[in-house]
């Protein structure tokens, strides 16, 4: 048996009991939402295996030393995400650790290997373990000089910033990009992947004590947009400000946004220059529906932002992708960087930033940085 962190309830919908055959279960919202303390748990379940199967030949089993923790991971403990997984379910995307066994169709990975696993095959989740099972697809080596701790939330972050800046946004050199939202850890490594490129960057946060993040990952210019439709409007002045500054008179090339609602409409598709670019990654100021006719007049592309479902369609394509990531952490042009680790024990206090929504940048849970051989002793 091994330990792993397991959601046993939604906190925030619970489900509805009836006698229809439904073929996905029905949720409403609790009337007395529950607390992560109540619903996740710290538990001994089987270890997962390579069997002689097909699709086990292509995996390889892992040792965790660190599982990343960002919002999405909460929102989906509370039932409020996209994918609902079938409860209990193990929570986490990403892992780093060691190779401890490997399929017999994988050649490009060997037992020792400092890895880092994306467990996009199960919904984003399966990561917080002691011990995983994932595809040799989705490992890739970490280099050698970068830490294990500092790769643990790269799919969360970095694949979801890439894929927009890159697959997207075509970013080079000579690009302007607004980033709105840009305290959390999407929107830090939006910031860090266009600077690594060359851009320049304008980022947005909604109050002036999120604004030291940002800068901290060298935006050119950092800005404030409140929460009410007339700071959107002095946001939307202060963004054309800083275009002309920024020898973009035109507008920005490319929106990341983070946060939609009436920002959207009152000042990110202003400050877009025609022809260019939004890319929709979340809705944390809520959903709001997007009239058409300044898209039109700009022709703006407006443009979901959902890296996975890519990955798994052009898979050599993604690996790429990853390699320049980890080129750029390698070389410095990122600086590795890890903002709180809690041991696993601790796990709660992870879930529990996000609970109270203070999470900023990187947060991970540490499994385990002992050699291999401790953890495969017990099984």
């Amino acid at each position: 048996m091994i330990r792993s962190v397991q959601c046993h309830e939604f906190g925030a919908v619970e489900q509805v009991n009836d006698d229809s055959s439904r073929t996905r279960p029905k949720f409403r919202p609790r009337s007395s939402p529950k607390s992560v303390r109540q619903t996740i748990s710290l538990d001994k379940v089987p270890r997962p295996v390579l069997s002689g199967s097909k699709t086990d030949s292509s995996c390889v089993l892992i040792q965790v030393h660190f599982a990343g923790i960002q919002y999405p991971d909460f929102l989906q403990s509370q039932g409020l995400y996209q994918v609902k997984p079938t409860l209990p379910y193990i929570p986490g995307m990403d892992v780093t650790g060691k190779v401890v066994q490997v399929g017999s169709k994988v050649s490009f990975l060997k037992v020792g290997d400092r890895v880092m696993a994306t467990m996009l095959e199960q919904g984003g989740t399966g990561g917080m373990s002691e011990l995983v099972k994932a595809p040799a697809s989705l490992v890739c080596k970490i280099p050698d000089n970068v830490p294990l701790e500092a790769c643990a939330n790269i799919g969360r972050n970095y694949f979801a910033a890439f894929h927009s800046v890159s697959t997207i946004g075509k970013v080079g050199p000579s690009s302007l990009v607004l980033v709105d939202g840009a305290s959390g850890g999407v929107g830090m490594a939006t910031i860090e992947l266009c600077k690594a490129m060359g851009a320049k960057v304008i980022a947005g946060v909604s109050t002036e004590e999120k604004m030291k993040h940002p800068q901290q990952v060298n935006a050119d210019v950092v800005l404030t947009y409140g929460r009410s439709k007339d700071t959107y409007k002095t946001f939307k002045k202060q963004v054309l400000a800083a275009c002309k500054q920024l020898g973009h008179p035109a507008g920005v090339d490319l929106v990341v946004d983070m946060v939609q609602g009436d920002l959207f409409e009152t000042a990110l598709a202003s400050v877009t220059r025609p022809l260019g670019t939004i890319c929709l990654v979340g809705f944390t100021a809520g959903q709001r529906p997007i009239r058409p006719g300044i898209i039109l007049i700009k022709e703006l592309s407006v443009v979901g932002s959902l890296w996975g479902r890519w990955a798994l369609e052009f898979p050599r394509e993604h690996r790429r992708n990853v390699h320049k990531i980890l080129q750029f952490l390698s070389n410095g042009a990122i600086q590795p960087r890890v903002n709180r680790i809690f041991d696993v024990e601790d796990f709660h206090k992870a879930f529990e930033l996000f609970e109270s929504n203070q999470g900023r940048g990187n947060t991970v849970v540490r499994f385990s940085t002992d050699n291999e051989l401790t953890i495969m002793s017990r099984l």
